[in-house]
């Protein structure tokens, strides 16, 4: 194969599908949470037995999952041609080309890549509390930083916790009272810490943002979530739905020499106190969905935002409606409902094989056109990745 072969067909892909590409679906395991069954699968396909259980969709992936065992691509997009059949992953594609794809300008200033990742979680339980890595940390081990925010889409069972532990009680910062969450990372053996931490409800139609240095348990609402694309994180929680999982989760993105000097004391450097201890932190993090002005064929919300590192829209289209949509880069979509045509393409809400498209650089920036050809509302999730937009912020409150 030439070194060029790639790059080719990387034009084909895009020439087939007037500049957008079609994705496949991306599974992926965990095997700390037992499954939410949400996802419209066969009951048998949750259970993947020493991979743990079928709990995320990846979207628009370049980025792999970082599982102990699992196949080599776990987590990577696969871009497919019209036929339906897989012709390479997306990372590849982006790899071969990114000024085709990303805009050679933008490509340019973003060598990184599409530089965000967007998921469904769907889990059964609790996802224990953790933390993920600030970037002066990350950065040790070669890694990149974690912000990430959720939505809740509504109209969907939100399981049994429909809550998330975010931070720490505001006494433990004004008293500098650090090393109070240390025993729980020493004895590793329940799941107390939680009673340090305050719990916020999952809402249908909102959601949170979560920077990096935050203490987190999600709940098990359904979410759409978007994020760096990084997988980096320590858990803090030695118990949950009912087992007590390897404290080497805890030491996931710590560097040896700084375990073996420091400890489970080390985990905590990752903690940005001010934020977790934030007495304000549902006011200066939540997202509930801000209008953006459209076309009148449909309708637009921001559902992510606050952060130039990722964005993302809300679209709905309703029956018999045409949407003319332009933005200011490249991005990718889940259909979450309904059905119609996307820059011509055929799409159609819980059919995992017509749900997900990636629009190229070149299509985004010019006029492109959103059809309802269904009898139920069209909704659309769009993900951005950082700098493409500068969506609103939240105007922070001090009290």
């Amino acid at each position: 194969m030439s070194v060029s072969s790639p790059r080719r067909l990387v034009e084909e892909l895009l020439n087939d599908g007037g500049g957008v590409l079609r994705l496949a679906p991306a599974f992926v395991a965990r095997d700390l949470v037992p499954p939410g069954r949400r996802f419209g699968l066969p009951e048998d396909a949750y259970d993947l037995g020493e991979r743990g259980f079928l709990c995320e969709r990846w979207l628009g992936s370049t980025t792999k999952a970082d599982n102990r065992i699992g196949p080599d691509d776990e987590g990577l997009s696969r871009v497919v041609d019209s036929s339906g059949r897989p012709r390479m992953t997306l990372r590849d594609a982006v790899a071969a080309d990114p000024g085709a794809i990303m805009g050679k300008e933008y490509a340019a200033s973003h060598p990184q890549g599409l530089g965000r990742l967007a998921k469904l979680l769907d889990y059964g339980a609790r996802i224990p509390y953790h933390i993920h890595p600030p970037q002066r940390f990350a950065e040790l081990l070669g890694r990149r930083s974690k912000d990430e925010a959720y939505y809740f889409p509504s109209g969907v069972d939100a399981g049994p916790h429909p809550e998330t532990f975010f931070g720490v009680h505001p006494w433990i910062v004004r008293e500098g009272e650090y090393d109070v969450l240390l025993p729980y990372l020493i004895d590793w053996d329940s799941d107390l810490i939680l009673r340090h931490s305050r719990a916020e409800l999952q809402v249908p139609d909102e959601g949170f943002q979560v920077p990096s240095g935050v203490l987190h348990g999600p709940g098990t609402a359904l979410t759409v979530e978007l994020q760096e694309d990084s997988d980096v994180f320590a858990m803090f929680q030695a118990l949950n739905a009912g087992r007590i999982i390897s404290k080497e989760l805890l030491f996931h993105d710590v560097r040896p020499a700084d375990r073996e000097a420091h400890g489970e004391r080390f985990p905590l450097n990752f903690v940005e106190w001010e934020l977790n201890g934030d007495p304000y932190f549902y006011e200066n993090n939540h997202l509930s969905p801000q209008p953006v002005a459209t076309d009148g064929g449909g309708a637009e919300w921001w559902i992510f935002y606050n952060t130039p590192k990722f964005s993302g829209k809300k679209l709905v289209v309703p029956p018999g409606g045409r949407h003319t949509a332009t933005e200011n880069g490249v991005y990718s979509i889940l259909v979450w409902s309904g059905a119609g045509r996307y820059c011509g393409l055929d799409v159609r809400g819980g059919d995992a094989d017509r749900d997900e498209l990636l629009v190229s650089h070149p299509v985004a920036t010019a006029p492109h056109t959103v059809e309802n050809t269904g009898d139920t509302d069209l909704v659309v999730f769009k993900f951005f990745g950082p700098d493409v937009n500068d969506p609103p912020s939240i105007t922070r409150f001090t009290g």
